[in-house]
């Protein structure tokens, strides 16, 4: 029987609000076993320089490149993710010597899967320099050498966390876990667990740039602004019938690939509202692309925490014959579930199992991936 590992999971995703932290004990296969997990924010200024370092990245052609400020943007990435596990082993009264192993996302600062280039900024030698622990990082990138997309990368932990469930009585099959973070992807666990899963479209992304815009805000906590406004048919169909929602073929997305709207075309209200109705509605729409149809769908991410999205969604849904959960309905968290992932990826990498499948990433055939850093020997 393969050693459970305790693992730390780090991810910042493409809503560049923060760090979340999660730790799991697993195998890298059968056994999971959730435990604590955090959040931290990001200050305005670091969140300013993250969207600088996307402009930054637009030029580069190799995965090494560091244009402008970019290289000085990867160093303090790294920093303040090694003081996000400093004070979570503290707050958790662990040490370094607990932790076998630490997954390490970095940020996406590009990714251009037809060109098969992904950049993830982040530095795993100074990690595990900073921080005394093992740890497994640029996850994606061997899935794109041998023909994959990049992403996703998550469903290999939502297949295991359907088979560990405690609640399985609501989890109708066939079941989709759909993530809402900046992009929103989607895993389908069908009746013999064969994985399925792509980009559904855009997530949080355009509401977030689209408040920021116009309201100053970084997002529409509560979907409050959403709330307040009326959907735009017309808006709503432009986003709606762009080709990556009819392409036989799925593709991963970049933040760039959907664009938010001039701020002409709608008010602030009705703006967030419509955008709203458009993260539900792709969800849906690109559901049309599995094998089967849907019967439940478990909502992860920060988009479950927006209601107008969470109703869009469960009226789509209800029309289809399906219900709407949240993670935590069947005992998930939709907040780390992420950072959990990659903590349980991590622990697959070490055994070289693999993190994606033809089904998930259309990578040719399984393949493992991740870079491994160990920690300073004393």
């Amino acid at each position: 029987m393969e050693q459970t590992r305790t693992a730390i999971g780090l991810m910042s995703g493409t809503s560049m609000d923060g760090i979340d932290v999660a730790l799991v004990r697993t195998d890298g296969d059968t056994v999971v076993e959730r435990g604590p997990a955090a959040g931290f924010a990001y200050d305005a200024r670091f969140r300013d320089r993250l969207k600088q370092g996307l402009a930054d990245a637009k030029t580069m052609t190799q995965r090494d490149q560091r244009p402008g400020a970019l290289g000085a943007l990867e160093h303090d990435l790294t920093v303040r993710h090694a003081e996000a596990v400093k004070i979570f082993l503290q707050q958790n009264a662990l040490s370094p010597a607990d932790i076998d192993v630490v997954g390490f996302h970095g940020q996406t600062v590009l990714h251009r899967p037809d060109e098969a280039l992904t950049v993830q900024i982040g530095d795993g030698a100074l990690l595990a320099r900073e921080i005394g622990i093992d740890v497994v990082y640029d996850m994606r990138a061997n899935d794109m050498k041998h023909g994959g997309q990049g992403a996703p990368l998550i469903p290999a932990y939502h297949a295991a966390l359907a088979r560990g469930a405690s609640d399985t009585s609501r989890l109708i099959a066939p079941v989709v876990f759909v993530n809402i973070g900046g992009i929103s992807n989607l895993t389908f666990i069908g009746d013999s667990e064969a994985l399925v899963a792509y980009d559904s479209g855009p997530g949080n992304t355009l509401i977030d740039q689209w408040v920021e815009a116009h309201a100053g805000i970084p997002y529409d906590q509560g979907g409050m602004i959403a709330s307040e406004g009326s959907v735009l048919p017309d808006l709503a169909a432009r986003y709606l019938s762009h080709a990556f929602f009819t392409d036989k073929q799925r593709r991963s997305l970049d933040r760039n690939d959907f664009a938010p709207p001039e701020g002409s075309q709608a008010s602030l209200a009705d703006g967030a509202r419509t955008l709203a109705h458009v993260t539900a509605a792709a969800i849906l729409k690109s559901a049309g692309h599995l094998p089967q149809q849907p019967r439940t769908y478990v909502i992860c991410g920060g988009g479950r925490l927006n209601p107008v999205i969470m109703r869009d969604l469960s009226t789509l849904a209800a029309e289809e014959g399906a219900g709407v959960l949240k993670a935590e309905d069947v005992g998930f968290n939709g907040d780390s579930m992420e950072a959990e992932a990659w903590a349980y990826l991590a622990v697959r990498s070490l055994r070289g199992l693999p993190l994606t499948y033809p089904g998930t990433t259309g990578v040719r055939q399984p393949v493992s991936g991740g870079k491994h850093a160990i920690k300073p020997q004393v």
